[in-house]
């Protein structure tokens, strides 16, 4: 368990501002993440990592001279908002272009896409690499939706000593997809992860057993077995990741490889070191030639009992890039010779003006803010709830990144309403915030959906309910198109839908009775995601362990659709 914290909420934020008070001498802080505090010789090309807080030493350890430029931080266990990871992006760019480094889930695609079209849209260059390299989390056939782990200290390793090289950006981003492409990790659990302010764990392993193919952010593994000695484990992973070589090696006895044992939080060093000598035996006689090889802590879940470990094989142009000099705060090599940012350089932070609104469009703000309020109050009661659901085959962590998102949306709302803003306004910068502050697929999804309701209703009137079936089916098609899914797949497209279609059905009749039709409606679907397997998402890999329940994105939108209709009824 966590036993050092404030309040549980703001851990990860108050993690991040002593990191960089801690590492100083490294890294500055910028909004949404920290960038470096020294600079190279010339100006090249900004690798920028990053992914949900509570993995440390990823992501902001690793931000130094020869790897990364810069890290985006989400909350626990939750991808930075598109926000965060342009806002950081746009404070390490030296004018070379941007590389995006991440691993595959849902939440981190939908804000770093967004952040590279923001960036791409203000002209700076901009690619992406994915990291994809856990065997367990899809078959050889079925790479591209592997997750990333622990192998993406060798991607960004790579990336950062290329960009150090001068490359241009084509170069950087290919080198770092090779390196992807020839890395395999596979992981085990012997106990569960628990956050901050929580009671229990995540998930749980029974007593003398170990979860195989768990995921970083605590979504359980794919099968369990009794606990081996530290031999028969390393003979079980290495075994498994030589099962899959790249392309290019008939036989494991041709490879050169970087073997990375990887401690997930609770494993201690000297059992880590016992395990790396049964693993080196192994890879011995398999006639693997290991090269500097990295053995402890370098991505953590908390305080996950767990440890992974990765092959990463290399060739003539890879070798050199691993073995180049690193300086950050978690990862050194060699020496590298750096400036630093001189005072001043840190990027700006850009506010903007609310715009006074009619007395209908500052009704509409005020309407806004109180629905907020409701969601606030019911996210809050239920957050346990949603994370228990989530945790059924995901990460645990829906409940309380709904709640902050929430709040982070009232917060905004009430802004708007002080500085009298019409209705538009206060969704969209609801929707911003909420998106900002909650991260993750959850968080983005409602913050494209609440900025397409404000596109459409804007700012003079208190809509009417023809309006708002227009901006409901407008926000359903920008929910879509962001995240991907269709009914059927387990998310919350699933209540979105039908409650679109018997809202538009009923709008005739006014808005209330627009709701009190469509609320039972959404419901319903909600409760009938049980039956479903999901097709998108963390909980993909684990399909069958969610059948029987509720999918907590549908959950909680249907809850807060509830809520909506308590606040309309109570205000008649």
């Amino acid at each position: 368990m966590t036993r050092l914290a404030n309040d549980p909420a703001r851990f990860a934020e108050e993690s991040a501002a002593g990191f960089a008070r801690a590492f100083g001498a490294w890294v500055r802080p910028v909004p949404g993440g920290v960038a470096r505090r020294t600079v190279e010789p010339a100006p090249h090309v900004a690798l920028v990592v990053g992914g949900g807080s509570g993995h440390y030493p990823a992501f902001a350890g690793l931000v130094g001279p020869g790897l990364a430029s810069a890290a985006a931080m989400g909350d626990l266990f939750a991808s930075p908002s598109a926000q965060q990871v342009y806002s950081v992006a746009r404070a390490a760019d030296r004018g070379r272009g941007v590389l995006l480094g991440y691993g595959n889930y849902a939440g981190d695609v939908l804000n770093f896409d967004q952040a590279q079209a923001r960036l791409r849209a203000d002209g700076v260059p901009c690619e992406t690499v994915l990291v994809t390299d856990d065997i367990s989390s899809a078959p050889p056939g079925d790479r591209a939706l592997r997750r990333g782990i622990a192998g993406g200290l060798f991607v960004y390793k790579v990336a950062g000593a290329a960009a150090a090289e001068g490359r241009p950006l084509d170069e950087v981003a290919r080198v770092a997809r090779r390196a992807n492409d020839r890395t395999r990790t596979l992981g085990v659990a012997f106990g569960g992860c628990t956050l901050p302010g929580a009671g229990e764990p995540l998930f749980t392993v029974p007593a003398g057993r170990m979860a195989v193919g768990m995921g970083i952010h605590g979504e359980p593994g794919i099968e369990e077995a009794d606990v081996p000695t530290a031999d028969e484990l390393a003979g079980r992973l290495v075994d498994a990741l030589l099962a899959e070589l790249p392309e290019d090696l008939t036989a494991a006895r041709d490879g050169r490889a970087v073997a990375i044992l990887n401690g997930l939080g609770a494993v201690k060093y000297e059992e880590l070191f016992v395990l790396y000598g049964a693993v080196a035996e192994r890879l011995d006689a398999a006639g693997v030639h290991i090269v500097e090889p990295e053995v402890g802590e370098l991505v953590t879940s908390l305080d996950m009992a767990g440890v992974s470990l990765t092959l990463c094989w290399l060739d003539d142009e890879l070798e050199p890039l691993w073995r180049a000099a690193a300086d950050t705060p978690a990862y050194r090599k060699g020496t590298v010779a750096t400036g630093t940012v001189p005072a001043g350089g840190e990027a700006p932070v850009r506010t903007r003006e609310i715009e006074s609104a009619p007395e209908a469009g500052r009704r509409g703000a005020a309407a806004v803010r109180d629905a907020l309020a409701a969601a606030v109050r019911v996210l809050g009661e239920h957050a346990d709830h949603l994370g228990r659901l989530d945790a059924v085959a995901g990460d645990g962590d829906h409940g309380i990144g709904m709640r902050r998102g929430a709040e982070a949306a009232f917060e905004a709302a009430g802004r708007v309403v002080a500085a009298g803003g019409g209705t538009g306004t206060a969704l969209r910068l609801a929707g911003d915030a909420w998106a900002d502050r909650a991260g993750g697929t959850s968080g983005a999804l409602w913050g494209v959906g609440l900025r397409a309701l404000g596109e459409v209703v804007g700012d003079r009137d208190e809509p009417a309910a023809a309006a708002l079936a227009l901006a409901v089916a407008a926000a359903t098609d920008a929910i879509v198109d962001a995240g991907g899914a269709k009914v059927g797949d387990k998310t919350m497209v699933d209540v979105l839908v039908p409650f679109r279609d018997a809202f538009e059905a009923a709008a005739a009749g006014g808005a209330r009775t627009a709701l009190e039709a469509a609320v039972p409606v959404a419901e319903r679907a909600a409760r009938a995601t049980a039956a479903l397997l999901p097709r998108k998402g963390r909980a993909r890999p684990h399909g069958e362990r969610s059948r029987g329940t509720p999918d907590p994105g549908a959950t909680s939108l249907a809850l807060l659709l509830r809520a909506l209709l308590d606040t309309v009824e109570a205000q008649a």
